[in-house]
């Protein structure tokens, strides 16, 4: 069923039961040639799979749109009575070691990181701690939008932006807005039907870059569409990629995220990973793929977060009170 053979499916006759095992990696377009193919009287469909992602064709077939004569079974390793000891050793064992894909692995949740990804254990354990559920928007405090700056042509980069508040030692991700190929006016759109208004941009260093028809920089934009706009942080040079895990691994037990509003970006950070040459096992850095602007943007957060409190007394003289004592 892989999509280069899937036409071929067309020209079958006569066939009443289909079985997809590992229906994760099925193609919406091979699933889409495959059921009007096997439709005669009495026939059906079976699939087996372990879910990846939401949006994986099987999974929004099934299990989002819900066809009415449609069965789904959700099973676990619970429901098998042949279970071995060595797979229930091997069960713990990835409880104990490898928290963040345990569930995936044996309770069929989706896979919200992936291995060797950075963010991995910070994830695991916001969700095992309850760092990802319902967080509320404090609205006597400021709100940050944190952007990677992408581009408005077919092929550019995605522009990435996460909705953040600094509230006590709490780190609040408060949403998460991606796009491809969009200008720069849709995102000011999005912040506004979504109320953030009154957020202060914050962009990288390309924020000063000028725009090839106006003549003016992305931060020219958006203050001129009435928002606040720090001024870009400046190029951080070699190693900036890393620099940014290590800031964002380091304030990962502060990160509190609003489950609903920050999936998509959360699936990109769980995903976003080093780039490996596998036969000499050396890691080259971090890759630049669709997870990386998600990455690069809530990373950039990290390198400017500063504890609400301490920010206002850095570098005020200190000042002592004599109370007698020599």
């Amino acid at each position: 069923m892989r999509d280069h053979t899937a036409e071929s499916i067309k020209s079958l006759e006569g066939f009443r039961r289909t079985w997809i095992e590992e229906a994760q990696n099925l193609s919406a377009r091979s699933l889409t040639l495959l059921r009007p193919t096997i439709r005669a009287r009495g026939s059906e469909l079976w699939a087996s799979w372990n879910p990846t992602r939401k949006s994986d064709a099987i999974d929004d077939f099934l299990r989002a749109r819900k066809p009415k004569n449609s069965i789904v079974v959700q099973a676990n390793w619970r429901d098998n009575h042949w279970l071995t000891k060595e797979l229930k050793d091997e069960r713990r064992l990835d409880l104990a070691l490898y928290p963040e894909r345990y569930d995936h692995i044996w309770e069929g949740d989706y896979a919200k990181a992936f291995d060797g990804a950075y963010y991995a254990k910070q994830l695991a354990a916001a969700r095992l701690e309850g760092r990802i559920g319902r967080v509320a928007r404090d609205p006597l405090l400021p709100l940050r939008a944190v952007f990677d700056l992408g581009g408005s042509g077919a092929r550019a980069d995605a522009m990435a932006i996460w909705l953040v508040q600094w509230v006590g030692q709490e780190i609040r991700v408060l949403d998460y807005i991606e796009g491809i190929g969009q200008v720069l006016a849709h995102y000011v759109n999005e912040l506004r039907s979504r109320g953030y208004q009154s957020a202060v941009c914050i962009l990288p260093h390309d924020g000063v870059n000028e725009n090839n028809i106006t003549g003016k920089r992305y931060e020219d934009h958006l203050r001129e569409a009435g928002f606040k706009v720090e001024p870009p942080v400046p190029n951080q040079g070699k190693g900036a990629a890393m620099m940014r895990v290590e800031a964002l691994r380091r304030l990962g037990p502060q990160l509190w995220f609003n489950e609903q509003t920050t999936e998509a970006g959360r699936d990109a950070l769980g995903f976003y990973h080093e780039r490996k040459d596998e036969v000499r096992n050396v890691g080259l850095g971090p890759d630049h793929d669709w997870s990386s602007h998600a990455a690069d943007s809530l990373g950039l957060m990290a390198i400017l977060y500063q504890e609400p409190g301490r920010q206002v007394n850095f570098g005020r003289k200190i000042e002592y009170v004599n109370n007698g004592y020599a």
